[in-house]
């Protein structure tokens, strides 16, 4: 029988342990999940980095890492994790982040908060464009990147993607490199980062790249906290280069009370809630991902551990 580790904080083993032995019967496993395996039978460590494990050099019979989070950038570059590591990308975690972006495109293209936040009694009569005359700029054409182009595709945006290496995604122009990535941001009206954090993309949106998005630009950032210069973009707010920001992820989480972002007047924060892993959806891709390499197969989703994703 299979040993798996469950390396997470208990509140996490509490909404998985149930989901995970369904999604190992399932898929014809015997497994025995356990959160204190003795660490020489180990065979597979199911990760939440904020959990209690960062030494991975007792398991020395682990087969895999299989991360819970899309996110990996607080643990690819762990010296001791020798095993391959899986990051997750789940249908659940991608349906979620396509919503919510798709929710937050709409409502800046639309005007919504003149309207919602705006009962004074006028009545406005200010039409928006159709989507097809609002530019969308998508930072980054992974799994999350490319279904969130999709879905404004299919609403009838222009939709421009970067990527740092080469991508073909039908109905969005394709850029890449650091000269594509100057083109992508020209004359957009609404910018989406959803780059990992890397020592590459760190302050990628600094105060020279926001100068090159349409006057009156809108951001959105449910990707990394440090993709954006948090300085430059409170001084492109101020000037107006920048008409607003949403943003979900940050430098700090929480973010701190005293943070300009907060009291800021043309910024919205919300609490990482773009998108979360799913136990149900993302219990069955730990299973398939078990199976895979019990039946000598190449994993799934394996990280790039020199690209840091």
């Amino acid at each position: 029988m299979l040993k798996v580790l469950f390396a997470a904080k208990p509140a996490a083993w509490a909404e998985y342990q149930a989901p995970l032995n369904k999604a190992f019967s399932d898929a014809g496993l015997g497994v025995d999940l356990s959160c204190d395996h003795p660490c020489q039978d180990v065979d597979y460590i199911v990760l939440a980095p904020n959990g209690p494990v960062s030494d991975f050099t007792p398991y020395v019979n682990a087969k895999a890492v299989l991360n819970l989070w899309a996110g990996v950038e607080s643990i690819a570059g762990n010296r001791t994790l020798t095993q391959p590591l899986a990051r997750m990308v789940d249908d659940g975690l991608t349906r979620g982040m396509v919503e919510w972006v798709t929710g937050h495109v709409l409502r800046h293209h639309l005007g919504m908060d003149t309207h919602i936040l705006g009962q004074d009694g006028q009545w406005r009569t200010d039409y928006p464009p159709l989507a097809a005359d609002r530019p969308v700029t998508i930072l980054g054409l992974g799994a999350l990147g490319t279904a969130c182009a999709r879905a404004l595709v299919a609403l009838g945006f222009p939709v421009t993607g970067w990527s740092r290496t080469p991508k073909n995604v039908q109905g969005v122009k394709c850029l890449h490199g650091d000269h594509g990535l100057d083109r992508a941001l020209e004359a957009a009206q609404i910018a989406v980062l959803l780059l990992p954090d890397t020592l590459a993309t760190q302050n990628l949106l600094n105060a020279e790249r926001l100068a090159l998005l349409a006057q009156g630009a809108f951001v959105v950032n449910p990707g990394r906290g440090p993709l954006i210069d948090d300085d430059a973009l409170l001084a492109a707010l101020d000037s107006g280069q920048v008409a607003h920001a949403t943003l979900d992820v940050f430098r700090v989480e929480p973010l701190p009370q005293d943070h300009a972002f907060w009291a800021h007047p043309q910024v919205t924060v919300t609490p990482h809630i773009a998108s979360t892993t799913r136990p149900e959806t993302a219990s069955k891709i730990i299973a398939e991902n078990i199976a895979r390499g019990e039946n000598g197969l190449p994993f799934l989703h394996l990280v790039d551990r020199r690209a840091g994703y």
